[in-house]
């Protein structure tokens, strides 16, 4: 995958091409490549061993995911149904898909910057997101309100198995106090406008302690793909400090990144695609694609700043 970058430095997007690159590819590495600018993004490093869905579930299911040291699960939140405050309650369902990844990118950015739990959304959260190429407004727009809600109000436990002990981030919620603007229709479903943000103190210190850092134009280039975004955040994690090559087995792939699939030969050539994508705008990543799974290399830094934690 290494090639496509010199491919397209000497022969163009068509050299690359007709090398035999998908065109998804491609594009993303010449995204990536064309890409002028130098900011970085930030996300908790338990993010990079699970993820949240890639597709929608029924308002009342909760989400898990599990690997061989890290448990993530997601419990939908509750929202009043009307606009009587002693009417019925509705589950709002958990987040999910790219722009729920886009959000929570943007909060622990914004966190760490600004060295406050509290983060502004509204306009800044809308020009982030035009920064890193989506555009804020109609049916996206609400898409986002909806995700930003479901964050603001899911609880979440990441249970972290550690060396002869264990910790654990028990019953924590990502947001503790969220500002939310009433729209100017009657009814409470989709009407919210989450101006206001404040991390929770749990999740903040462990963002503190854990950061990722990641680059804003590898962001930009998959902001439609949760998928090749997860695995970028998760090769962003590993590649960098490993000191050997590292073997992962096709299973523990599968159970990391393909709860949703029933059958492994479902979930291989869904996982290689975004293994390449991810791969597209993180030309340091040294991996092999071998029958037996995928071997991680000792590889550069993604990101082309030093970065040291706070």
């Amino acid at each position: 995958m290494g090639t496509v970058h010199d491919i397209l430095e000497n022969q163009g997007k068509r050299g690359a091409l007709e090398a035999g690159h998908a065109r998804e590819v491609v594009e993303a590495a010449a995204a990536y490549m064309s890409d002028e600018e130098n900011g970085l993004g930030f996300a908790y490093s338990g993010w990079a061993q699970c993820a949240l869905p890639l597709k929608k579930l029924p308002p009342e299911a909760r989400w898990e995911v599990a690997t061989d040291r890290v448990r993530l699960v997601v419990e939908p939140g509750l929202r009043l149904a009307t606009n009587e405050i002693d009417g019925p309650m509705e589950h709002v369902g958990v987040p999910y898909g790219a722009h729920a990844r886009l959000i929570l990118l943007y909060l622990q950015t914004e966190a760490l910057r600004t060295g406050r739990r509290e983060v502004e959304l509204g306009t800044s959260l809308r020009n982030w997101l035009s920064r890193i190429g989506v555009s804020y407004g109609g049916t996206t727009g609400r898409l986002v309100r909806d995700q930003a809600e479901r964050i603001s109000r899911c609880r979440l436990t990441f249970h972290i198995q550690g060396t002869g002990s264990s910790s654990a981030l028990v019953n924590q919620t990502i947001v503790d106090k969220a500002l939310f603007i009433q729209g100017g229709e009657r009814g409470a479903q989709g009407q919210l406008s989450l101006e206001t943000a404040k991390l929770s103190e749990g999740f903040y210190e462990q963002l503190l302690k854990h950061p990722v850092p990641l680059e804003e134009a590898a962001i930009r280039a998959l902001n439609n793909n949760p998928a090749a975004l997860d695995c970028y955040i998760w090769l962003t994690y590993r590649l960098h400090v490993l000191r050997n090559d590292r073997l992962v087995t096709w299973s523990a792939l599968k159970k990391q990144f393909g709860s949703s699939y029933r059958e492994l030969f479902h979930f291989k050539p869904r996982f290689i695609q975004s293994l390449q994508l991810a791969s597209a705008v993180y030309p340091g990543a040294r991996i092999d694609v071998l029958e037996e799974g995928v071997v991680l290399k000792p590889s550069s830094s993604p990101v082309k700043k030093l970065v040291t934690s706070q």
